[in-house]
């Protein structure tokens, strides 16, 4: 039975899940796998608290993912599709973990820095 995202367990656990899809998908896995080569042992914790610190303002996250994606669309073009595809992974994620309240707050969420990300990455 599905349950809401309640703590920091629940994000680490959508957080993992999305990233495997990712590690493999063959339409935007490569942008960490061969582009920025992510290590994902820093990866991960650093995602865990940029999300808590989106739903639960925990103030842990400090990093600037504008920059990050900025760079990574140098050395390798990213396209609208590609984030579109991010956030239906994201969503797809969620979707077969979490049920409730929370969990459509973050997918909004994601869409919604998604949407940022893009036109500001893209120009």
């Amino acid at each position: 039975m599905k349950t809401d995202i309640k703590n920091r367990s629940d994000i680490e656990k959508l957080i993992n899940a999305f990233y495997d899809k990712i590690k493999t998908d063959t339409k935007i896995g490569y942008f960490f796998t061969e582009v920025a080569h992510v290590n994902w042992e820093k990866h991960l914790p650093r995602m865990y608290d940029f999300w808590e610190n989106i739903m639960f303002s925990t103030g842990d996250f400090v990093g600037n993912p504008m920059a990050k994606h900025k760079e990574l669309h140098q050395k390798s073009a990213m396209t609208k599709a590609h984030f579109q595809h991010w956030n239906a992974l994201f969503d797809e994620t969620v979707n077969e973990l979490f049920l409730g309240e929370k969990a459509e707050e973050i997918k909004q969420r994601a869409a919604n820095i998604a949407t940022a990300m893009m036109y500001k990455t893209l120009g």
